[in-house]
């Protein structure tokens, strides 16, 4: 699953923007009951990918949603990026839940003419084999969305398999032209799916970018208005060879 949660101000309507704004600069209940209720939905799934979290600031009463949804949804492994430090005001960033163990997590800077744009890569190595996951949360700017894409997917250059979890801020058309992407052969979920505003979707910015060695089914878009994005979900074959033994199960499907 990939989910922008917007800090959990909870958007199912365009004027929350207005009524609700406030959720994301100060401590507040509804918010973190919101973190429960998208906590239930995350439960259901393998690997997930977060954007718009706090890793714990005076908005989110010094809690790291990161951690809290791992707790809430029993994942074991869970990993943060900040992508722009405000101090004790905000710990704006990004997030990672697991249910295996990587064998290595590192964060990265994207460029852009903004600063302010990371990414988290996990990469699960077993003998030869390597699968990498990425979690991003791409520019608003069609150029500087695109700088930052290429250099993704370089980053997750040496994988066998790779999957991307991202808000990418630009469609599946978009996606499906780019260079880089057509280059190594990734595809995204297809057909697109509209995930934006989650009240009335119309615009498909959140994918699953997956290399064409991966078995997939088709990705869904969950109805729920728990942020002013909907979550993206797929059915993802991973290569049995690139989990150590003891965390194999007998599922043939892993969800990412």
């Amino acid at each position: 699953m990939t989910y922008n949660v917007q800090v959990g101000a909870g958007t199912a309507q365009a004027r929350h923007y207005v009524s609700r704004g406030w959720r994301q600069l100060a401590p507040n209940r509804a918010s973190h009951a919101n973190i429960r209720h998208i906590a239930r939905l995350l439960g259901e799934h393998d690997i997930v990918g977060l954007q718009e979290i706090d890793a714990g600031s005076w908005r989110t009463s010094e809690h790291n949603q990161v951690q809290r949804l791992a707790q809430l949804a029993g994942f074991e492994h869970w990993y943060t990026r900040i992508n722009r430090n405000f101090g004790r005001f905000a710990q704006h960033g990004l997030g990672l839940l697991s249910r295996f163990e990587p064998s290595q997590v590192s964060e990265h800077t994207l460029p852009g003419r903004i600063p302010g744009r990371g990414a988290l890569i996990a990469r699960f190595e077993n003998g030869d084999t390597t699968l990498a996951i990425a979690v991003a949360h791409l520019a608003l700017g069609a150029k500087s969305c695109r700088t930052q894409l290429d250099a993704l997917i370089e980053l997750m250059a040496g994988a066998d398999h790779g999957v991307i979890l991202a808000d990418t801020n630009c469609s599946g058309r978009v996606l499906t032209a780019n260079p880089a992407l057509r280059r190594h052969g990734m595809q995204t979920n297809a057909p697109s799916l509209a995930s934006y505003p989650s009240w009335r979707p119309r615009r498909d910015l959140d994918h699953i970018i997956c290399t064409p060695n991966l078995a997939t089914r088709s990705a869904r878009v969950l109805d729920v208005r728990l942020s002013d994005h909907r979550p993206v979900c797929q059915m993802i074959g991973c290569p049995a060879e690139a989990f150590a033994d003891d965390m194999i199960t007998e599922a043939t499907y892993a969800q990412s």
